[in-house]
């Protein structure tokens, strides 16, 4: 995982000796916002959706992330042990490592350059839920909802690969919680782009036929 990267093998052995595997089945609910946590988790196959609860003018639930192999969940348990402060639940069969906040905190102050990387993901995390809050102030929901879209067939292809049919397993209510928008509003939005041909909407995935002509309605 890149975020071991640099550990010597007694260093990565002393890891596994504290960490624990689990499994969890898709739609799995992992934890939930609001309940006491001190356990941190890393993702070692599948992928996981990040979402806290929405404010009563606004979907009920919000996505902030969508993570995948090698990015860790759960880590402000190491930070303050007290509450989630977001819900993750499975996208897909999903198997991860589970290490308790005491045995990171023990291996960040141990190893300098193991805790500089972790920092460095939760600055890029940090930097990305900025980025969606801005998209949500002042972006229109169809912006957004094609962001949304983007990002999926992105996190799909390898790096600066294009292609064309890229099928993205997500409901309709799904990609509302990804654009942050109502699934009303997304739903418009998902029919408009439908009949012009960019995508077609099928029963709990949209298959997107021209990325690059999402981009039209980002801005």
């Amino acid at each position: 995982m890149p975020i071991f990267a640099g550990l010597s093998a007694d260093e990565l052995e002393q890891v596994a000796d504290v960490a624990v595997p689990r499994s969890y089945a898709r739609d799995q609910l992992i934890f939930r916002e609001g309940e006491q946590g001190s356990t941190c988790y890393v993702i070692r196959s599948g992928s996981v959706r990040v979402t806290r609860r929405g404010s009563s003018h606004g979907p009920s639930s919000i996505t902030l992330a969508e993570l995948r192999f090698g990015d860790p969940f759960g880590e402000l348990a190491m930070f303050d042990g007290e509450i989630r402060s977001a819900t993750v639940q499975a996208i897909e069969d999903t198997e991860a490592i589970a290490l308790l906040a005491a045995d990171m905190r023990r291996l960040l102050l141990a190893h300098p350059d193991f805790a500089l990387r972790l920092l460095a993901l939760l600055a890029a995390r940090v930097r990305t839920t900025g980025e969606m809050v801005t998209r949500q102030r002042f972006q229109t929901v169809g912006g957004r909802v094609a962001s949304a879209l983007l990002a999926q067939v992105e996190a799909r292809l390898p790096e600066d690969a294009e292609a064309d049919d890229v099928v993205v397993a997500a409901t309709q209510a799904e990609i509302a919680q990804l654009a942050g928008a109502s699934r009303e509003s997304a739903s418009r939005f998902l029919a408009s782009l439908e009949r012009n041909g960019l995508v077609t909407c099928g029963r709990g995935r949209v298959t997107v036929h021209d990325a690059g002509g999402l981009r039209n309605y980002i801005y």
